[in-house]
């Protein structure tokens, strides 16, 4: 599956990539004219991907099966990210969810959970900043979640997982925006992918708030070409976050103070 010619827009690795939001990304990017690798655990989902999408739009798709709670399968791809000249953009997407409450959750699976979530997503994501800041050019998008803000919603991992995402998008931008390096956020809200079989709440998908995967990505593709750090693509009012953002930072110089705020004191007496 090879396309004639290297794209000029170079290629996309996106994680996660057999299915759901995923999958869309693949179809998006490969029509936008990038070559990709994608990478998943169902090699037979992915080569069944990469052949369509290789026949459909012309670009190169190579497929790598990799488990990203297996530390070699993370190291595999992670010398991908370092080795490989051709990528310009990665897609940091794979994740897994819970609805289950602290006593019902098993703590193993919640384990695994933040290994996948977080510590593969930022060992991924340093692999390939390196490599972009050298280059002065490349894109991360980081899929996190609305419920890493409305984080009473969900399992309680799950949210603190993916507030991890945005908070480490954050930073990256402060870290990078300089170098020439993209960084989006993009924060689904409940969206009709396989995620809410594996959560353990498949009914979610019929919901009548559920967004399509398609028009999910859809929307944060136009993020991204607008520009945006952080892509809710369910908030309409797109000003309530930048109020809220605004609000948030305007707090940390208020942190600045060698003694404690004054509804802190003791009574007197009894200090």
């Amino acid at each position: 599956m090879t396309s004639p010619t290297p794209s000029p827009k170079g290629t996309a690795l996106v994680t996660g990539a057999s299915a759901g939001i995923g999958a869309v990304y693949a179809d998006r990017l490969a029509r936008r004219g990038y070559d990709l690798i994608l990478v998943a655990r169902n090699a037979g989902r992915l080569q069944a991907l990469a052949a369509r999408l290789s026949a459909e739009t012309g670009r190169s798709v190579q497929t790598i099966a990799a488990d990203l709670n297996d530390k070699a399968g993370l190291s595999k791809i992670e010398a991908v990210l370092r080795e490989d000249p051709s990528i310009t953009m990665l897609v940091n997407n794979a994740g897994v969810g819970s609805v289950a409450s602290v006593l019902n959750a098993d703590i193993d699976e919640m384990e695994a959970m933040i290994f996948l979530n977080i510590t593969a997503l930022t060992r991924l994501t340093y692999a390939v900043a390196p490599v972009f800041a050298s280059k002065a050019s490349g894109t991360i998008i980081n899929i996190s979640s609305a419920v890493g803000i409305a984080v009473e919603l969900l399992n309680g991992v799950y949210s603190a997982s993916k507030s991890y995402v945005l908070s480490f998008g954050h930073t990256l931008q402060r870290d990078l925006a300089d170098k020439g390096v993209r960084i989006q956020t993009v924060l689904p809200a409940a969206t009709a992918t396989d995620f809410w079989d594996v959560a353990g709440y498949p009914k979610q998908k019929e919901s009548a708030s559920t967004m399509t995967a398609g028009d999910l990505v859809d929307a944060a593709l136009a993020g991204l070409d607008q520009g945006e750090l952080v892509t809710i693509p369910t908030l309409h009012d797109g000003e309530s976050w930048t109020r809220w953002e605004t609000d948030r930072r305007a707090l940390a110089p208020q942190f600045a103070n060698a003694k404690p705020a004054p509804r802190y004191a003791l009574p007197a007496g009894k200090a």
